[in-house]
Formats: C-alpha cells, sequence, structure tokens
C-alpha cells in the first residue's frame, strides 16, 4: 500500500473520505458475506457495495504517471486513449539494462513470426549454471506477435549438450518452460543465464531438473522467457506464441541441428501456462512447427482464470493472484481501464519489478481484488467475462499429445481444472493421459513430475502416445 502524508490542514470532508475507505476495508469480509452471490459464485468473487470504489477513489488520487510527448513501442495501443496508453506504459517493468531485451527493433511489423532478430553466446556463465555439461548456450531474439496480434519480439537460450545422441533421426529438442511467475524484467532465466545467479533469480529455473536430466540424455534444451518483453505473466496466448517462435527461430539459427528434430515441451505451474498456450494455438499459429511436437506435460496449470479467482483471490495466493492480474493486464490494457486510483498507484510502484518470492510474500495481506477495482463487481464485468475466455481458448484442440497431472489436494490451482481441460480435449479429439496424484501444488511437482518426465522421454525416443480418453 502506498502511504501518503497528510496535513494537518486536511479538510473535513477528505477526512471523512478517508474514514470511509478504511471502514469499507475493514468491512469487506461482512460485506462479501452479506451479498448476493451468483450460485456457483465463492464468497471472495462476490461484489461490494458501489460505495466502496467511490470512498476508495475519493481518498486515493490519481498516481502522477507522467504525460509523454510520445508513447513508446511497447505501449501503444491502436484504439485506446492516450492517457490509458500513458498508464500501460507507466506499469510496464523497468528495463533491465540489457539491450537484448529491452530494445524493441523499429521494424518489427517487417518481420515474421520466429525470424531472427539477433544471436549471442552465452556459454558463460550459462555452462556453470546448468550444471550438464554443454559445447554450447546461444541466447535468440526473435519476431513474435503479442496477445491480440501485433507485433512483438522474444528471447530465449538454447542448450546443447556435450553428451552425443545415439538415437535414431536428428537430436531430439526439450522446450523447458519454466514458472517465472514474476513482473520484473530481471526475473527471467535468460537473464540469470547471461549474467548469473542474482535476487532475481528463482529457485525453479534449476529444479526440477528437466533441462539437466535432457541434457544427459543428449537432447537439446531450448529455455523460452515466455511472459515476454512485456512480462506478461499468466497471459497463455503471448506464452504460447514465443514457446511456438522459439522453435522456429532455433530452425533458423541451425536447421541442421533444430529443423527436423522431434520437440517436446513441458512446463509446472505458470511454466504449464505456457505449455497449454503453445499446444492449442499451434495448430493455427505454427503448422509448420507442430508435426514435430510429439508430447507436451502440463502439471498444476492453471487452465480457468474463473476458478481462480474463487480459489485465490482474498487468502494467502492473493499476491500471485494480483501479479497474474497486472501481468495480462499488460497485454490486455482493457483491464487497466477497471484499475481504481489505488490499483493504479500500485502497478506503477517499483512493486511493478517483483519476483516470484515478493508476490508470493504479498498474500500475507489477503487484499480483495475487489478493492483495487472501480466496478464494484469486477468478477462478472464483461472485461473479466472476455478475459475468462480468451485465456481458457476452450474451442482449441492440441494437435499434440498430453499428459497433464495435478495435485488432489490442490487448493490454489484446483484439480477440477485440470480434470476439465483434459475433459475438454478429449471432447475435441486430442490424444491426452490425465493423472491426479497425491499432493497439493508445491508437492505435486515432486510428487507427480517422475511419471511426467518418463512419459514425455518416451515421445522423445519415438514412441507414439497412447490416449486415455474414452471415446
Amino acid at each position: 500500500m502506498v502511504v501518503h502524508r497528510v496535513s494537518n490542514t486536511i479538510s473535513a470532508r477528505r477526512s471523512g473520505a478517508l474514514i470511509s475507505a478504511f471502514v469499507a476495508v475493514l468491512a469487506v469480509p461482512l460485506l462479501v458475506s452479506g451479498a448476493a452471490p451468483a450460485a456457483a459464485d465463492p464468497p471472495n468473487m462476490i461484489g461490494v457495495p458501489p460505495q466502496i470504489p467511490h470512498a476508495i477513489d475519493g481518498t486515493v488520487p490519481a498516481p502522477p504517471y507522467p504525460h509523454l510527448r510520445r508513447i513508446p513501442q511497447r505501449a501503444v495501443t491502436p484504439g485506446m486513449s492516450r492517457r490509458l496508453q500513458e498508464l500501460r506504459e507507466a506499469v510496464l517493468p523497468t528495463p533491465s539494462g540489457d539491450p537484448f531485451f529491452d530494445r524493441w527493433a523499429p521494424d518489427l511489423a517487417q518481420r515474421r513470426p520466429g525470424e531472427l532478430l539477433a544471436t549471442r553466446d552465452v556459454t558463460w556463465p550459462a555452462g556453470l549454471l546448468v550444471t550438464a555439461p554443454i559445447s554450447s548456450a546461444r541466447q535468440i531474439k526473435f519476431a513474435t506477435r503479442d496477445a491480440i496480434g501485433r507485433p512483438s519480439f522474444g528471447t530465449a537460450t538454447i542448450l546443447i549438450p556435450r553428451q552425443a545422441w545415439r538415437g535414431r533421426g536428428p537430436r531430439p529438442i526439450l522446450v523447458n518452460n519454466l514458472p517465472i511467475d514474476s513482473l520484473g524484467a530481471a526475473c527471467t532465466p535468460g537473464a540469470t543465464l547471461a549474467h548469473g545467479l542474482g535476487a532475481a533469480t528463482g529457485f525453479t529455473d534449476f529444479f526440477p531438473p528437466s533441462s539437466q536430466l535432457a541434457l544427459a540424455r543428449g537432447y537439446s534444451v531450448i529455455v523460452p522467457d515466455h511472459q515476454g518483453p512485456r512480462m506478461a505473466y499468466a497471459e497463455p496466448t503471448t506464452a504460447g506464441h514465443i514457446v511456438l517462435d522459439s522453435l522456429r527461430a532455433a530452425a533458423a539459427y541451425n536447421p541442421k541441428l533444430f529443423g527436423r528434430s522431434r520437440i517436446g515441451i513441458t512446463g509446472y505451474s505458470g511454466g504449464a501456462i505456457a505449455t497449454n498456450g503453445a499446444t492449442k494455438l499451434a495448430a493455427g499459429y505454427a503448422p509448420d512447427v507442430a508435426p514435430r511436437i510429439v508430447g507436451a506435460t502440463l502439471g498444476g496449470v492453471p487452465a480457468d482464470f474463473r476458478m481462480l479467482v474463487g480459489s485465490m483471490n482474498a487468502n494467502l495466493a492473493t499476491g500471485l493472484f494480483h501479479a497474474a492480474t497486472f501481468g495480462i493486464a499488460r497485454e490486455r490494457p482493457e483491464i487497466l481501464t477497471m484499475a481504481n486510483h489505488a490499483a493504479q498507484w500500485i502497478a506503477s510502484s517499483p512493486l511493478k519489478n517483483v519476483c516470484v518470492l515478493p508476490a508470493a510474500l504479498a498474500g500475507q495481506t489477503f487484499m480483495p481484488m475487489q478493492l483495487m477495482s472501480n466496478d464494484p463487481d469486477p468478477f462478472r464485468s464483461p472485461v473479466a467475462e472476455n478475459i475468462y475466455r480468451v485465456t481458457k481458448m476452450s474451442d482449441r484442440k492440441s494437435v499434440v499429445p498430453l499428459y497433464i497431472y495435478n495435485g488432489t489436494y490442490e487448493w490454489w490451482i484446483p484439480a477440477a481444472g485440470a480434470r476439465n481441460l483434459f475433459r475438454e480435449q478429449c471432447r475435441l479429439g486430442a490424444t491426452a493421459t490425465y493423472r491426479e496424484v497425491f499432493a497439493e501444488h508445491l508437492t505435486g511437482i515432486m510428487v507427480g513430475y517422475p511419471d511426467a518426465i518418463t512419459w514425455l522421454d518416451a515421445r522423445l525416443r519415438g514412441i507414439p502416445a497412447r490416449s486415455t480418453c474414452r471415446r
């Protein structure tokens, strides 16, 4: 929360509004429990009385984000007001200081998705960090498209093992979608592999050891920075495009090594969002790449954002829930039209650069998202309904065989979402397998991982997947 100094000459009207806002914050649990919900909505999805948004905006002034002479390329939003585009720029992450990750090429609109923009050698320090013998590590920068189809760029790191590939055909490729789950530009696996360990390095950059196991088997590994240059945490279309275009760019970089190989994709939690997006978009967005993708594993997958509102808002997961909302808003700025002054202060403050740990710890505030919206019923608004629809992509069939797994005792990312994803893909005719493990989210990655990675390894060795869908 942003703390303001209030002068001794504050008016009685302003004081009254301030008291009203504090009362509103303290009264939310009572107000929520007393409102009339939709039949299936849990209490933390229920709207609040309209007096609360008015009290908050009447007390908290609008943040002084700057008026700009020119809207930067990353914030240009056709059809939106100039002031909203200025707000969008204010909530985007502070540049990392590395032009490879920060610079937007001015001619992106003329570049094909997957077209190489730049490459660089990062064998040092990446070779030390991956703790498996590699012959080289290369970062690639390439053209892609954002969530609404506008020109953008992506980055990824290619790891080539020293271990020889002795199987049939070209050396397979594992795409390892790590759970970045952050808002800051320095919080990506690419930044760590290029510059070494730092405060922004995530534990899940190295665990579970998917990259190490793949390299030891002689597979090449691609690690995409799948949240993109805007750090759009939890946006599946952006992530899916970047994953698919990283494969196109790798093939352009070295057609012999990456142009004909079998491809497997893996991801857990935030990484599963990217994997889910890539598999659902592959047929339509990258039909040149899709036939080579032989399997994908998705664990602890946040597949239904409507469901996640009920499981993550106003509890210990609320920090990550807010971060994900701000992350999606960076790609879909219509969400910003619903942000009240308090939300605008938070989204444009240094908190816009947090990595996963501070975001997770913010859950201790238990702050309901309703207090950050100018709509008293934000979760049933037209904007929210559209976000639920476009992020779920329930009409998209995966042409990639899927292995979906989830902890039975998940309370933040419920198993019901993964079960529904499996049923959805079976109904659409996909090849899919579902496994539920005796675990919750943090232990589910350990309990479910061995079977999942064994399944994917079989696909990379050329063994076809069998579906467990009931036909």
